[in-house]
């Protein structure tokens, strides 16, 4: 960020340039930040500074960018002639028309070179050389809406980014994304579980994908990224999908609530446990913290249940008002355990109550895309309806109001694939969990579970978890 004066008394106000493009003015008003304007450069944004450089008299702010651009956003006012093209005085066009005629002289130079490029490369004694280049990226967890954002920046356009999985994972569309995706058949028995190519437009630098994950499902998002050069070349970057990819660090941990125990003892160091702890959640520092022991809490940002971490040499215990939590760590701490030969003593406490905390926490998701699919199922025959009557008034609010904004609602269905499917899931994983820590198998009562979800009601589902078992 960067501080300009306003044009009148004297006050700075506040410049803030993010890597996602945005660059954002703040005045302070009332002792409170107000943002006045923004403009987005569509590019990372590596530094931002301002002061009066075109102007004597209005402030300019000027922005780097990560492909290499120098942007200038200007607070000076245009004259606009009656077509809305600004006014520009005759020197200005003079400078114009020299970069102008500069830029065509390079771009002939560029085609020269690929020219000589074209006829070495054809002759046998040509030598083949990858050509390196550097690619910002990043691989986050939003905690607003339980997304990945998978963020691909190169100093060069690229041509296409191949996305592969080895655990099932949806693509989200993004607004500002403007390249054309392409999914690929795949086989999950050959743990290839999506194969997705975005293909970009001329001169797109930079590419974002919203991912969603599934909690308990661990593997590996490889990306290639080929850029538009010649000769043909590409990257390949590697992100981890944890097995409790969707918690995040926090530092409050609320008491209140019903915790499941898991506690596991055996003959392992506090590096040990600490290693396995980042292998099953992120923000976990590489290095383990100073001290004997150690506490960390989480929280989920899909559903705000919440899990506590705490272990010493040879302990550690687990609580969560998750159960579903609780099972995906004890499975996969176990698995590691067992690689490095190391006997691990379990021992659980379920709280009953945990279970209908969680389905409350899942039912405002659940009853909100249990209610947009079926309003998106009554689209099509609402509007042929319409079509057949001129007026339809006679129609119940409610048919009405789907009819109006049936562009948004079907908007917000497409923007949320198989999210019903995953909360069904989610449903159906805690079912199973709360019983495998009874030492029962409930699998074959699951055709049920799904007619009550389909009939949904909170109170019959909760009933059901209670005496379905019986």
């Amino acid at each position: 960020s960067s501080g300009i004066n306003a044009e009148y008394g004297g006050i700075s106000d506040i410049v803030v340039a993010r890597d996602d493009g945005n660059v954002e003015i703040y005045q302070i008003s009332e002792g409170q930040p107000k943002k006045v304007t923004s403009a987005n450069v569509s590019e990372t944004i590596t530094s931002v500074g301002a002061g009066l450089i075109g102007s004597t008299s209005h402030p300019d702010v000027v922005v780097s960018t990560y492909p290499g651009h120098v942007i200038s956003l200007t607070t000076e006012p245009r004259a606009r002639t009656h077509t809305g093209e600004a006014v520009v005085s005759g020197s200005t066009k003079t400078k114009v028309e020299d970069f102008k005629r500069e830029i065509e002289d390079l771009k002939r130079q560029v085609i020269s070179e690929r020219e000589k490029y074209q006829m070495s490369a054809s002759s046998d004694s040509a030598v083949s050389a990858v050509l390196k280049f550097n690619v910002n990226d990043k691989f986050v967890l939003s905690p607003t809406d339980a997304n990945y954002l998978l963020s691909i920046e190169i100093q060069m356009p690229i041509e296409n980014v191949l996305v592969q999985c080895d655990v099932p994972i949806d693509l989200l569309d993004v607004e500002r994304n403007s390249a054309v995706v392409s999914h690929s058949a795949c086989n999950p028995e050959d743990k290839n579980f999506l194969l997705a190519t975005y293909r970009c437009q001329a001169n797109t630098t930079r590419l974002d994908v919203k991912i969603r994950s599934i909690e308990g499902q661990y593997g590996t998002l490889q990306v290639y990224i080929t850029p538009r050069i010649q000769p043909k070349t590409a990257q390949l970057r590697q992100y981890q999908i944890k097995p409790l990819s969707l918690h995040r660090r926090t530092h409050i941990l609320d008491d209140s609530r019903p915790f499941n125990v898991l506690k596991l003892t055996g003959k392992f160091s506090l590096g040990e446990v600490h290693s396995w702890i980042g292998y099953c959640i992120p923000d976990v520092p590489d290095k383990c913290p100073p001290g004997d022991s150690v506490i960390m809490y989480f929280q989920s940002s899909f559903l705000d249940t919440q899990l506590e971490c705490n272990y010493t040499q040879n302990s550690v215990e687990f609580r969560s008002d998750n159960i579903s939590t609780i099972s995906i760590l004890k499975d996969v701490i176990t698995k590691l355990a067992t690689q490095r030969k190391i006997a691990l003593s379990i021992t659980y406490e379920l709280n009953e109550d945990s279970i209908p905390h969680a389905l409350r926490l899942i039912h405002p998701k659940l009853d909100e895309q249990l209610l947009l699919a079926k309003k998106v199922q009554l689209i099509d025959a609402l509007k042929e309806l319409s079509l057949h009557e001129a007026d339809v008034s006679f129609l119940s609010p409610e048919y009405r109001d789907i009819l109006d904004n049936a562009e948004k609602l079907q908007a917000s269905f497409k923007m949320q694939p198989c999210h019903l499917e995953r909360l069904y899931g989610m449903v159906t994983d805690l079912y199973i969990d709360k019983y495998k820590f009874k030492g029962m198998n409930v699998k074959n009562k699951v055709p049920m579970l799904l007619e009550v979800l389909d009939n949904y009601e909170l109170e019959s589902l909760i009933d059901f978890f209670e005496i379905a078992a019986a």
